[in-house]
């Protein structure tokens, strides 16, 4: 079998990014390149270019059932922690507390076989099925097209894609992958067996989390949480999900690897940029559909949110990732809370530095991170950071690559204390303690655009044009 045309880890081309939300933008010395493609998935996953730190093989694919995408959506790109679709008129909440609030521990003898049964009997009824409904606007963009006018009955709703959801409490919040709500108008989920009608509550695209609130829901069974900073390689672990719809699936496996870190791109038009960091690396099975479904140990605790995989087909091939259940949580609570998701800034634009570009520019190091620009008030200013100063390490982490300063950066919190080691345009090295800012602010103004561009074009059309 032959690999598809994009590798898992292109060769590292020169672009800008904001640390660590970032938005390529053209910067100087050397003009920005195509990195990313698209972040979204459809029943037959698309290719997608991405960035891991190191090596390279296989595709690595977002793995739901998203569906055709609203072409409002498609070429805006909406982002940040929005309560669209009926999701605006939720009541604001104070801090809810989220997973199980007792802890059960799961006790069998060395049979594995009787440990998959335990770990499943606790852990199915918290694992919902999520379903998605949209207007078929590219369809009907072609009616309108060829026809001049739309169908009849056009504006129904239709299933445009599911996937899974870990339920986080008895009345009914549920968290799942931005990429499986994305394009969606309104929802359903089903837990042990009953079907409700959801609300997005809000989502964060950048970190590909978003949360749904099933309505009248009283008495749901909440997972219980566990604690993905203190994980084992070769810990033995479950997927539950609904892989190519199948609700309810379960898998076994191992835990192959901690902090596999990606960066991902949309081709959509969007300009979403999507940061995993510090994934888990799991060779239980992970398929289609089984995106936003949990990752849990050998306690029935969840330990991450199911979301990539990395195939030459599209399909399970023994290697799949889930975003740690510590980061997902925090986000999902921030969401919940209202709060717009905030994630750790550095405060600069950034270039991949090469010997190539070394060559070409005289710069003092062959490989790093080229700050090109600073950013006034932020962490890297206050720091001393300037313009032409170049990132060769992260915490004693060698950075090869602007991408690479930009996981790094994600995988912190705001507040944080990081060193870098920089080299400075005379050749001159040195270890700089930075203060990590928050993002919010940017957030914030991504929300506030969004929301507008998004009552405009319901005003106009329930946006279904582009």
């Amino acid at each position: 079998m032959t690999e598809q045309n994009t590798p898992a880890t292109p060769g590292e081309q020169s672009s800008a990014y904001q640390a660590a939300y970032a938005q390529p933008q053209p910067t100087a010395p050397f003009a920005p390149g195509a990195q990313h493609a698209a972040a979204g998935a459809a029943p037959v996953p698309p290719a997608h270019k991405q960035h891991g730190k190191k090596g390279s093989g296989p595709k690595t694919f977002l793995i739901a059932f998203a569906g055709a995408l609203a072409a409002c959506l498609v070429v805006f790109g909406v982002a940040g922690a929005l309560s669209m679709f009926g999701g605006a008129d939720l009541e604001s909440h104070s801090t809810e507390s989220l997973g199980a609030q007792t802890s059960t521990e799961i006790k069998v003898d060395e049979s594995s076989a009787s440990l998959a049964e335990a770990v499943a009997a606790k852990c199915l009824p918290s694992v919902a099925a999520v379903d998605v409904y949209a207007r078929n606007a590219q369809m009907d963009d072609l009616y309108s097209f060829f026809y001049g006018q739309v169908p009849q009955g056009s504006d129904e709703l239709q299933q445009s894609g599911l996937g899974s959801g870990v339920v986080l409490s008895n009345d009914g919040y549920i968290v799942t992958n931005y990429h499986v709500v994305e394009g969606g108008e309104a929802y359903e989920v089903t837990v042990g067996g009953e079907t409700y009608a959801a609300d997005l509550v809000g989502s964060d695209p950048s970190s590909d989390i978003a949360v749904l609130k099933a309505r009248d829901a009283s008495n749901l069974t909440a997972m219980e949480i566990g604690n993905s900073d203190d994980l084992t390689i070769g810990e033995w672990v479950m997927t539950i999900g609904s892989p190519f719809g199948l609700e309810q699936s379960v898998a076994t496996g191992i835990l192959s690897a901690t902090s596999r870190s990606q960066i991902m791109d949309s081709s959509n038009g969007s300009g979403e940029t999507t940061v995993y960091p510090n994934m888990i690396q799991t060779d239980a099975a992970i398929n289609p559909g089984n995106s936003g479904g949990a990752l849990v140990d050998a306690n029935g605790q969840l330990i991450g949110i199911n979301t990539l995989i990395t195939s030459y087909s599209g399909n399970y091939s023994g290697v799949g990732f889930a975003i740690p259940v510590n980061y997902a949580i925090n986000l999902a609570q921030q969401i919940i809370d209202g709060k717009t998701p905030s994630h750790a800034q550095l405060g600069v634009t950034l270039n991949t530095v090469n010997s190539q570009m070394a060559a070409r520019y005289g710069l003092s190091a062959n490989e790093g991170a080229y700050i090109a620009s600073v950013s006034a008030g932020s962490g890297a200013a206050e720091a001393g950071l300037t313009v032409g100063d170049i990132v060769t390490a992260f915490d004693g982490q060698k950075v090869e690559s602007a991408s690479d300063l930009m996981l790094d950066v994600r995988g912190k919190n705001p507040g944080d204390t990081v060193t870098l080691t920089v080299v400075n345009g005379d050749g001159k090295q040195r270890d700089v303690e930075v203060k990590l800012g928050s993002d919010e602010a940017t957030q914030a103004r991504t929300t506030q655009q969004s929301s507008s561009i998004m009552d405009l074009l319901q005003r106009n059309g329930g946006g279904q044009g582009a």
